[in-house]
C-alpha cells in the first residue's frame, strides 16, 4: 500500500505504530448523514470514560466536524477531518470523556460538505471503542509546541495508529497524510482542552503507492 508520512504539529505527545493488516474495520450501527446536517449521540452509560466514532463515505470527498460536549456551553474536544475519498480513507477514533460533567457528555457530528456529498457511514458508540496497541504506547515521543514531526510508514502497512495526549495541558494539533509531492490525501485538525483526561486515538488507513 505504498509509503506514507504522518505530519503532526501539536502540544503533547504523538505515538505511531503499524495498524491492523485488514484494510477496513466494520462500523458499528452505521447511518447516513446528509451534507450540512448535524447529529448528536449520548452515551448509554453516563459514566463512560471514552467514546468512539467512525466516519466514512461511499467514495465521495469527506468534510466533517466532530465535537464532544461536556456540560453546558463547554466544548471539551473538537476536530475537523477532510479527505478526497471517505471510502478509501475512513476515520475511526476514540476520545476520552472524563471530566467535571461526565453524565452530560454528548458527541456531535456535522457533515460540513454540500448536500451532494452525504456521509454514508457514520457511527458513534460507547463500549468497545478502539484502544492503542502495546507497540503504539511503547513508541512514545514528545513533540514540543509549534514543532513539526514526520513519520515514514512502510510500504506494506495498511493502516496506522496515532495517539495524542499530554500531561494535562490542552492539545492543539494537525495530522496530515501526504501521498506524492505536495498532495495532502487526508487532514485532521483537532483540539482537546485536557490531553490527559481526554486523549485522542485514531486508526487511519494508508492505501496506495507513491506516498
Amino acid at each position: 500500500t505504498g509509503f506514507a508520512a504522518m505530519l503532526l504539529s501539536l502540544l503533547g505527545a504523538p505515538w505511531l505504530a503499524p495498524g491492523p493488516s485488514s484494510a477496513r474495520l466494520a462500523s458499528p450501527a452505521a447511518m447516513q448523514l446528509q451534507g450540512g446536517s448535524l447529529r448528536t449521540w449520548h452515551s448509554p452509560d453516563p459514566w463512560a470514560e471514552e467514546g468512539g466514532f467512525f466516519l466514512g463515505t461511499e467514495g465521495r470527498p469527506m468534510d466533517a466536524n466532530v465535537e464532544l460536549w461536556s456540560g453546558p456551553d463547554n466544548t471539551a474536544f473538537r476536530m475537523r477531518v477532510y479527505g478526497e475519498n471517505g471510502n478509501l480513507r475512513p476515520v475511526r477514533g476514540t476520545v476520552g470523556m472524563r471530566g467535571r460533567h461526565p453524565r452530560s457528555n454528548a458527541i456531535a457530528v456535522r457533515n460540513a460538505g454540500p448536500l451532494e456529498f452525504p456521509m454514508s457511514d457514520v457511527g458513534v458508540f460507547g463500549g468497545g471503542a478502539e484502544q492503542p496497541s502495546k507497540q503504539c504506547l511503547e513508541s512514545a515521543s514528545t513533540v514540543q509546541g509549534g514543532s513539526l514531526r514526520t513519520y515514514p510508514v512502510g510500504p506494506y502497512v495498511d493502516a496506522v495508529q496515532v495517539l495524542l495526549r499530554s500531561d494535562g495541558l490542552p492539545v492543539n494539533a494537525t495530522i496530515e497524510i501526504v501521498q506524492g509531492p505536495n498532495t495532502n490525501r487526508q487532514g485532521i485538525e483537532l483540539y482537546t482542552d485536557d490531553g490527559r483526561e481526554r486523549p485522542i486515538f485514531y486508526i487511519l488507513e494508508t492505501p496506495g503507492y507513491g506516498s
